[in-house]
Order: C-alpha cells, then sequence, then structure tokens
C-alpha cells in the first residue's frame, strides 16, 4: 500500500532474483480499513516510492486509482475465509479480510503473476492470500512465496506505520519483538496458557503499550496451542497500539 520500506524491497529483490520480470503494485485499498481515520492517516508518499523502486530494478509500477478498481455500479467478487474472518486481526478489524479478498483478486486477474510474494510480518494474510489463490482456482498457476519479516536492528519489524512512531514510540515498539524472543528461550517451564499471561505482564510494564492479542497458534489453522505436545511447530502473534499506532508482530516460537 506505499510509503514503501528496506522490507518491501528486500520482496522486490528476491523476486528479481527469481525472475525475469517483476511487477509491484501501490494503492491503498479503502475496503479494507474498518477505521475511516485509519485510511485517511495512511501514509502516502508515491513520488520517494517510485524512487526507491527503481533503485531496486522494479520493472512494471501499477499504480490504479480507486475507481478503477472499483468501477461504480459493479458488484465485486467476495470471497469467505471461515475462521479466519473472526480471529486475532479479523476480530480486531472487521471486514478487513473480505476487503484484502476483493482487492488481491483484481490485482491478480489484471498481473496473473507465476509467483507472489508476501512478507511474513502479515502472517494472518499471507495465510488468507494463499487460500484466496485456491479459491480462485489458481493454485498450479500462481506460487506465493513467503519471505522472512525484515527487521531494524533493534529487532523492530520494518512497518509503514512506523513512519507515525515518535522517538518513545519507538523505544517502546521494540519490546514486542524482544518479549517473542524470550518466550522463545523460556517456553519449556510454562504452560502455553501461563506464558500467554506472563507475556501480557511483560507488554504491560511499558505504558505506552496496549496489547491487543498474544497468543501461540498453529502455523497453518491459527487455532490456539493449548499443549506444546506433540506439536511439530508452534507460531507467537501479537498485536499491540504503541501510543496510537496499532503494530503487529509475529514469530516462531519452534518450528
Amino acid at each position: 500500500m506505499g510509503a514503501l520500506h528496506a522490507g518491501h524491497l528486500s520482496l522486490i529483490e528476491r523476486a528479481k532474483t527469481d525472475n525475469e520480470q517483476v511487477v509491484c503494485s501501490i494503492f491503498v485499498n479503502p475496503t479494507q480499513f474498518n477505521d475511516p481515520a485509519d485510511l485517511a492517516a495512511y501514509p502516502r508518499t508515491l513520488p520517494e516510492d517510485i524512487a526507491l523502486l527503481e533503485s531496486v530494478g522494479c520493472d512494471i509500477l501499477f499504480v490504479p486509482t480507486v475507481a478503477e478498481i472499483y468501477p461504480a455500479n459493479e458488484i465485486p467478487l467476495s470471497y469467505g475465509f471461515g475462521k479466519l474472518e473472526t480471529i486475532f486481526e479479523g476480530e480486531f478489524r472487521p471486514g478487513h479480510f473480505k476487503g484484502v479478498g476483493q482487492v488481491v483478486n483484481k490485482l491478480l486477474r489484471n498481473v496473473e503473476p507465476n509467483r507472489l510474494y508476501l512478507g511474513q510480518k502479515d502472517y494472518q494474510q499471507c495465510i488468507v492470500i494463499t487460500d484466496l489463490i485456491r479459491q480462485m482456482g489458481w493454485a498450479q498457476k500462481t506460487a506465493v512465496i513467503v519471505c522472512p519479516t525484515d527487521r531494524e536492528a533493534s529487532g523492530l519489524a520494518r512497518s509503514s506505520r512506523n513512519q507515525r512512531l515518535s522517538a518513545e514510540g519507538r523505544e517502546s515498539a521494540i519490546n514486542l519483538h524482544r518479549v517473542l524472543q524470550q518466550c522463545r528461550a523460556i517456553y519449556p517451564r510454562y504452560s502455553p496458557a501461563d506464558l500467554v499471561s506472563w507475556a501480557k505482564v511483560e507488554l504491560d510494564k511499558d505504558p505506552l503499550i496496549e496489547p491487543e492479542y498474544f497468543q501461540f497458534v498453529h502455523p497453518h489453522s491459527l487455532a490456539p496451542i493449548t499443549n506444546w505436545n506433540k506439536q511439530p511447530a508452534v507460531w507467537v502473534l501479537v498485536a499491540a497500539w504503541v501510543a496510537d499506532i496499532r503494530l503487529i508482530d509475529n514469530d516462531y516460537l519452534f518450528t
């Protein structure tokens, strides 16, 4: 959606390595915002974005208008994603994934890519888009490549929303990844429920952080983990307000 940073550019660079031609779209999609104020405040930096894409050799930039994506009187295709629409980001951003499904369907049909590169930071969205491609019948046509979250030296996940953090807020935001890392180190000493409680207490120590969710989940279904035993892999998801900026992050607990 623009306001590009090094994480976005790493996706372009990976795609350039794997493919002959790389297309990037920039479109602040109104249908995936449940808060009009959040849509209005979302950073828009198109001239800077163009320069960054040129610097890494992006071949084509697609910058449609809202009217081009959502023509008047058109009834857009709508996809359902089941429980994924009601948990984590689906719970706290009602309608978000329906909007994601609408716009990604349109972008895919315009570009018809062989591969789609997504950042792991939006982990639930990666699962939703993979399911969208399955529902479209494009699973054999478009491979989904999920690339690791790109982080600042402090561990903070790169995000367009980071531009809106104050210096104090940025220091607080670092605690999200710090707590994820600590959980990985100490989880054998706790049950999943007790470790969630511990993590929330740690986050609550910072007065600028207001957690929305913190949960250990199955990496594909996102079902909550109640016992470490017999789990081949566990992921951890977190969302929190840092001052007035909402951030998300995730990482594996073990794989």
